[in-house]
């Protein structure tokens, strides 16, 4: 989510690569490995990630806040023997360069290996020569390669990379705001870290019986009032109840991560929880503003005016949604298919049961028809601010992202505080958006709590922190829509940065 029109602040210089120290013979001699030699892939799919434990704030190759951030699986989806066989070394970041070289030389660089152009998804994807040997990790990773897809539609090529920042480690600039925040959240109680955000999403369930029987009475304003009062509740729990389970942001436990991730994803919001969360964590966190892969390129429709795009299209996601799913299916093993195809019918005709039994709805037809209402009540507001806050601000081509800190904070915006869109959607998604991609795994409060902190670094570092309006963002959209939402967008250049 972004600032108030496109990045008008100065551009800062890109930060130099950072240099290896002197290395002895043995640390020389590991850093390249054997031709045969599987690699360890520094960029793990869901599939191959475990939950965090605890909280951690270090940063990952992928650009999480954690190797694990909101990634999840469940004990059923682990090979059997997994569980006796050590995990190998983590790369070196010596290999993770060769490896980066050698994928260039052979046409497999960022842009090309992710099949995606400057004109974003869908477009096609080249492959390497079969004549060139390959690891046995890459050729693991073609034959998965479609078991994550793209919200937009068809597979996606292996998990995205971006050249290193340079073996010195951590990025000082994040590395120090990293510990500031830590200490926080280690002084925080557990109240603080999850507990608040489970009780507005309690209070969000406890309000649903209301509103079903207000939906009984003959009287219009009570009507409207039932679908008022059902239709905040369920943004409640499917975006801010979602977003948080995706993230793992609910819960320490292990799980009750994966538990919670199925409750809200699949049986709330009748979409796949593994599709979701790769498709928001590992995608478009990691690759923020990046053209063709977290470039909120997903939300355009050329095709569409503003006015039909901006106030009526959005009133079709909830009939859009659980059609989507079906076709994510297809790309799921049968076991998960099943399982989640029976959790997202377990959703839609628990509801539709509820108004028929409670709200006395007489036909079939027209409860299905008070359900696909509920559900749209803020879905306007929901497409809004998944473009507010990132489209029109910086772009980065993926030969050459900036570090994070500058990627964040360059393609980051924040909505004012709006006390029915700060409790429906969460303060994660609103007020304290750069906060969630700068510590993603952190929950709703929590980012509400560090946003004194980020914000003072950011500013006392000549660094932007966009801010601006949801009424000054919609008129900002509305003016240069065909610019923003039709166009290709121009591609920031961040040169000599600290």
């Amino acid at each position: 989510m972004q600032p108030a029109g496109a990045a008008s602040h100065p551009v800062h210089p890109r930060a130099g690569e950072g240099t290896d120290p002197p290395r002895g013979p043995e640390e020389s001699s590991r850093a390249l490995p054997a031709k045969d030699t599987a690699v360890p892939d520094p960029c793990l799919s869901p599939e191959e990630v475990t939950p965090r434990e605890e909280v951690s704030l270090e940063q990952s190759p992928d650009g999480c806040s954690s190797a694990e951030e909101g990634c999840f699986r469940e004990e059923s989806d682990q090979a059997p023997d997994k569980e006796s066989t050590p995990s190998p070394d983590p790369p070196t970041p010596e290999q993770v360069l060769l490896r980066w070289r050698n994928r260039q030389q052979r046409g497999l660089g960022p842009a090309s290996e992710e099949g995606v152009s400057r004109g974003g998804p869908g477009t096609s994807r080249s492959t390497s020569p079969p004549s060139i040997h390959r690891p046995a990790s890459e050729k693991d990773e073609e034959k998965n390669e479609s078991a994550a897809p793209l919200l937009a539609g068809g597979p996606i090529g292996p998990c995205p990379r971006s050249p290193p920042d340079g073996a010195s480690g951590e990025e000082p600039l994040m590395g120090e705001l990293s510990a500031m925040v830590q200490a926080l959240v280690k002084s925080s109680s557990w109240w603080e870290r999850h507990g608040f955000d489970c009780a507005l999403i309690a209070v969000a369930f406890l309000v649903l019986p209301a509103g079903f029987v207000c939906l009984r009475s003959d009287n219009i304003l009570l009507f409207l009032c039932g679908i008022t009062i059902l239709g905040a509740a369920h943004s409640t729990i499917t975006v801010k109840g979602s977003h948080l389970a995706s993230h793992g942001a609910l819960a320490e436990s292990k799980r009750w991560r994966t538990f919670w991730a199925a409750f809200f994803i699949e049986v709330c919001s009748a979409f796949p929880a593994q599709v979701g969360a790769y498709n928001h964590v590992k995608l478009h966190h990691a690759h923020t503003n990046i053209i063709g892969l977290g470039d909120s390129s997903v939300w355009k429709i050329p095709a569409l005016n503003r006015w039909v795009y901006m106030f009526l299209a959005p009133l079709a996601l909830p009939i859009i949604t659980p059609l989507a799913a079906l076709g994510f299916l297809k790309e799921m093993t049968l076991q998960r298919a099943l399982r989640t195809l029976g959790l997202i019918c377990l959703g839609l005709c628990g509801h539709c049961a509820l108004l028929l039994v409670v709200s006395g709805f007489q036909t079939l037809g027209s409860a299905l028809l008070c359900m696909f209402l509920t559900r749209a009540v803020l879905a306007v507001p929901f497409i809004h601010v998944n473009i507010f806050q990132h489209i029109g601000l910086a772009m980065f081509a993926p030969e050459e992202r900036p570090k994070r800190i500058l990627q964040m904070s360059h393609g980051v915006l924040n909505l004012s505080r709006n006390h029915l869109l700060d409790w429906t959607f969460g303060h994660s998604l609103i007020s304290c958006h750069v906060e969630h991609h700068l510590f993603p795994h952190l929950s709703d409060n929590m980012c509400l709590k560090i946003k004194p902190i980020v914000s003072k670094y950011l500013l006392d570092k000549k660094l932007p922190y966009h801010e601006d309006t949801y009424l000054s963002r919609l008129q900002l959209f509305l003016d240069r829509y065909e610019e923003l939402m039709v166009h290709l967008p121009p591609i920031t250049q961040l040169v000599g940065i600290q």
